[in-house]
């Protein structure tokens, strides 16, 4: 999979995932893939201050992401 390719796969993952945030006030967005690997990601809106945030990040943002490109090895918040 091209790179072109696996953004607009992490991007599907995280419209999947937008509307749970939303729901709650917050949004996320996309900064950057690193060696097509590592997707880093900005939690942003409620979000930010939330103390389940991580949690959420590694649980469903991370899950979903994988589903749509299995070979992303982690995700980080930035």
């Amino acid at each position: 999979m091209n790179s072109e390719q696996l953004k607009l796969n992490v991007e599907k993952a995280l419209d999947e995932i937008r509307p749970f945030l939303e729901s709650d006030g917050g949004n996320i967005s996309l900064i950057g893939i690193e060696d097509n690997k590592h997707v880093k990601v900005q939690l942003e809106g409620a979000c930010t201050n939330c103390t389940v945030n991580q949690m959420t990040l590694k649980s469903g943002v991370e899950m979903t992401i994988k589903k749509y490109a299995p070979q992303i090895e982690s995700v980080i918040n930035i």
